[in-house]
């Protein structure tokens, strides 16, 4: 009889089911991406089925840290979806699998220049929902556009 309940537990252990459970949340900081400061890039929760990839406002600084294209948003809007990319592509998904961008913009007479570096980014057919904030000041003065993003990946 004591083997009959022993056995129970032993077929539990070798099934996996005393493993620990995945964290629902990981941190990622692409080696691609900029270093932060006192934030992560993203967050990537597990849904199940997909991941949710919440992304950190990207701005237009290079691997190094470095500002790209002074006083050009056209420029910055591009290293912008360069860093998103990089990011979505580190949870394991592709900028198709955007679902929502919101663009924080110094000059909304800038939006189309911003729109017009998007669609090489994105899955124009279905692109993602997104809302525009026209803003006074960002965190630097020579930054033009800071655009966060959330991503849906299905799990393969």
């Amino acid at each position: 009889m004591k083997t009959i309940f022993l056995l129970p537990l032993l077929l539990i252990s070798i099934t996996g089911f005393s493993q620990k459970k995945a964290e629902p949340v990981r941190f990622i900081n692409p080696a691609k991406s900029p270093k932060p400061n006192g934030y992560s890039h993203a967050a990537v929760i597990d849904l199940g089925n997909s991941y949710m990839v919440t992304m950190s406002g990207q701005v237009a600084l290079d691997q190094q840290g470095n500002l790209v294209g002074k006083d050009d948003v056209t420029a910055q809007t591009r290293q912008v979806f360069i860093n998103l990319k990089n990011i979505v592509e580190e949870a394991g998904g592709s900028l198709d699998n955007l679902v929502k961008l919101t663009y924080f913009i110094l000059d909304v007479s800038q939006i189309q220049k911003v729109r017009n570096v998007r669609d090489e980014f994105i899955n124009v057919q279905h692109p993602p929902a997104s809302s525009l904030v026209e803003v006074s000041k960002l965190f630097r003065a020579d930054i033009l556009v800071e655009i966060e993003a959330t991503a849906i990946i299905p799990k393969k």
